[in-house]
Parts: C-alpha cells; sequence; structure tokens
C-alpha cells in the first residue's frame, strides 16, 4: 500500500513538474495552461500524451 501511495505521488509531482516546464518554455507564444485539479490529473494518468492532448484542446478552444 505504501509503495502504491508513493507512486501516485511521484506521477502528480511529475505531472506539476511538466505543466511548469510547459509554461516556461511557450510564454513567448502565449500558451498558457493552468496548474489546477484537472490539468494536474490528466497530465498524471496520461503523462506526455495528455499533456500533448490539453495543447490541442486548447487550440481547439480558441
Amino acid at each position: 500500500m505504501k509503495e502504491i501511495i508513493i507512486t501516485v505521488i511521484k506521477k502528480i509531482i511529475l505531472a506539476i513538474c511538466l505543466i511548469y516546464a510547459f509554461n516556461l518554455l511557450v510564454t513567448g507564444l502565449k500558451i498558457f495552461i493552468p496548474i489546477n485539479y484537472i490539468t494536474v490529473g490528466v497530465v498524471s494518468f496520461l503523462g506526455m500524451s495528455g499533456l500533448l492532448a490539453l495543447i490541442a484542446i486548447y487550440f481547439v478552444i480558441l
């Protein structure tokens, strides 16, 4: 049980770091993905493909 909790916490921290790094890298392009429960959940569950999906959704909404 302890390993599962540690794995989940690692995935959440990695997701926050991925979103933050993406926001830092593309500040000049005026693209911003907020760090909230939904985006962190999507990225922690799906990984890099979740981040790419959020970027695609951002462009569809605009």
